[in-house]
């Protein structure tokens, strides 16, 4: 039994390898609005959730996301047409009761006039947002979070326990209250309104109290919060990297996603992440810490990220070289088209597909 779960735990994929992936085609999706593109962004990582996500309760939550999508599609379509869209248009689909505004109200209008224009330019804004956040639901389907968490440098390690500790109460917490209110319901008591919130929310917040009690001395004693002594210019110098870095990483994230900063986005972002990982690293000389069984950064992990960041990387090139096939125009409005060789360039994501164990195999 030992050796069968070394295998299977050695045959899982480094669940930062599948966050990693998936941050690159969310990137790649930022740089551009066609809704060719987009769609085969969000394609290609259904496809890889499809074929490389595991049977556990965490992966069922890509569902979520895709519905969590779809909302953000049909608000900014509804606040187009509500409140009217910059985008000039000729093709009145309908014509709304417009209310008059104060004058300090200038540049916002309720109703009026709807027209293709505004609402396909809506459309394409909110279908890239849609696919951020269809990516971001992909690496929660595929990764298994209490393993990115274990995988947290030593400087990280409280605020990662604190997080597990989090995932681990909640389901207690629903599971107390389904239990008291069928109690309530077997002994002819009310388990709603007030009243019952009121009979069913004290017992479960003492259970809460007892468990965190417990769990506070069984941490205490196994020495959790005790931190090593490092010099103060170690420490000195841990603040000044980490801070540098994620502001750096801030900037350049803003860079990236603004057209007029692309060109110092990438080399501040890769500087500030640089900075903050040095950071973690003499951080982590407070908090020395032990990992059983650690998770293997191994070829199929570097494939499947250098599969993302390819895409992203590419993208990025191609909107700065043919902006007008990654933009679609909207004014006059005209049928996008799927330029071929970014087209080719997302399919690089497929890659995590073929190299990237299959957790559904016997290992």
């Amino acid at each position: 039994m030992g050796s069968a779960t070394r295998r299977s735990h050695r045959a899982q994929l480094h669940p930062g390898a599948w966050w990693l992936w998936a941050l690159a085609l969310g990137t790649a999706a930022t740089r551009t609005t066609n809704p060719l593109l987009l769609a085969l962004l969000i394609t290609v990582s259904a496809y890889v959730v499809a074929t490389r996500r595991p049977d556990t309760p965490w992966s069922r939550s890509y569902g979520a996301f895709v519905k969590l999508a779809l909302a953000v599609i049909l608000i900014r379509l509804l606040f187009a047409t509500v409140l009217g869209s910059p985008v000039p248009g000729t093709h009145v689909l309908l014509a709304l009761p417009e209310l008059p505004l104060p004058a300090w109200a200038q540049g916002i209008r309720l109703g009026g006039e709807v027209t293709a224009e505004a609402l396909t330019f809506a459309l394409y804004d909110g279908l890239r947002l849609a696919t951020l956040l269809i990516c971001v639901g992909a690496a929660n389907a595929l990764a298994n979070p209490s393993r990115l968490l274990k995988s947290l440098p030593g400087a990280l390690y409280e605020m990662g326990v604190a997080v597990v500790v989090a995932l681990t109460f909640a389901p207690n917490l629903i599971a107390d209250v389904q239990r008291l209110r069928a109690a309530r319901r077997l002994r002819g008591r009310p388990d709603k309104g007030l009243r019952g919130l009121l009979h069913v929310g004290l017992p479960v917040l003492e259970g809460a109290l007892e468990r965190s009690v417990s769990l506070a001395a069984a941490m205490d004693a196994r020495g959790y919060g005790r931190t090593a002594q490092v010099p103060p210019a170690v420490r000195r110098t841990t603040a000044a990297l980490t801070l540098g870095g994620l502001l750096g990483v801030c900037a350049g994230t803003y860079g990236l996603l603004t057209a007029e900063g692309a060109a110092y986005g990438f080399p501040l972002l890769l500087a500030g992440l640089a900075a903050a990982l040095a950071g973690l690293r003499l951080g982590g000389r407070r908090s020395p810490r032990t990992r059983y069984r650690p998770d293997r950064w191994d070829v199929r992990a570097w494939l499947v990220v250098a599969s993302g960041v390819a895409v992203a990387a590419l993208l990025a090139l191609a909107a700065a070289r043919d902006p007008a096939a990654l933009h679609p125009g909207v004014v006059p409005l005209v049928a996008p088209t799927l330029p071929l060789w970014p087209a080719a360039a997302v399919l690089l994501g497929l890659l995590p597909a073929f190299v990237a164990p299959d957790p559904k195999e016997p290992s």
